[in-house]
């Protein structure tokens, strides 16, 4: 296993891009308070064309907002800010997360908070957390190669039959090549990151791995089996699936497949990361605390 080191502050601010959650005109009022404190700094601020129609604003295409700015802005829910890492992942651009969800474990600053924290930013005072990544392959006759940021979900698409999953690793430091190491029979299977370990992963039984680790997280969904259990993998391991049966892949809960369409899938860890604007107080075991009402009497 790995633990990724922090970021590095911008340089300069020049330019933010800015996405909001879909269908929210109900947040037009926060994108004018956000456009009003960086106006105040001299910062130009670009929206996407996707978020620009419900806030009554001009709106970019992505690419150019992607290219053009020094960092982004999701205001929404956790949902949002991964549809925004995902989609901008090649550009390789910090991104901020504004709360107007309802867990938050990602959106840590709340939508009152925004204009001081925006504050903080200019004045250099905030942190960049990085966060890792999986590249997944679907190996076909049409291949595709996508990116997820919490999960990819191998699942029965129906409570009709058990999904039938032959899981394989592969580690140049464990001298191993496509051995197979389980098969998976019940609801199916998800592979986690450890960003990921307090969603889907976290409800199916699986554990809490501190975010900053590069780890695969393997994790049975109500296995046909009691004695299958979640396996945690070290950052150099590749996984890769097999099915004969009928199983859907779900992408971070935004795509979807039908594994039938594929012979096989491959997943390991991206070399490239997120990076992730906080506040420099931030504690991950305290957000934790607060989220999961841990040590409450």
């Amino acid at each position: 296993m790995h633990i990724l080191n922090n970021g590095q502050p911008l340089k300069v601010i020049k330019c933010v891009g800015l996405v909001v959650r879909p269908d929210s005109p109900q947040l037009r009022k926060y994108y004018l308070r956000l456009k009003n404190v960086l106006d105040g700094f001299g910062i130009n601020l670009l929206v996407s064309k996707v978020s620009s129609g419900y806030l009554e604003c001009i709106g970019y295409d992505e690419d150019i907002v992607f290219s053009r700015a020094d960092f982004l802005v999701s205001i929404g829910g956790d949902g949002t800010l991964i549809s925004l890492a995902r989609r901008c992942y090649k550009y390789d651009k910090p991104i901020l997360g504004i709360n107007a969800g309802r867990l938050g474990f990602l959106t840590d600053i709340k939508l009152d908070e925004m204009e001081e924290f925006i504050k903080k930013i200019v004045n250099n005072k905030y942190r960049i957390d990085k966060r890792m990544f999986l590249e997944i392959e679907l190996e076909g006759k049409k291949n595709r190669s996508l990116v997820a940021f919490n999960d990819v979900v191998l699942i029965r698409p129906s409570v009709e039959g058990m999904a039938d999953i032959d899981a394989y690793a592969s580690s140049k430091n464990s001298n191993l090549s496509d051995k197979h190491i389980n098969n998976y029979y019940g609801d199916g299977l998800i592979v986690s990151t450890p960003t990921g370990s307090t969603a889907y992963n976290l409800s199916a039984g699986g554990p809490i791995v501190f975010p900053f680790t590069e780890a695969l997280i393997l994790t049975p969904i109500c296995p046909h089996s009691l004695t299958q259990k979640p396996i945690v993998l070290p950052s150099d391991f590749e996984v890769s699936f097999k099915s004969n049966s009928h199983v859907v892949i779900v992408i971070d809960g935004q795509d979807k497949f039908d594994f039938n369409d594929f012979k096989k899938i491959r997943v390991k860890i991206s070399k490239s990361s997120i990076n992730m604007i906080h506040r420099l107080e931030r504690n991950y075991f305290n957000v934790i605390k607060q989220k999961l009402n841990w040590g409450s009497k």
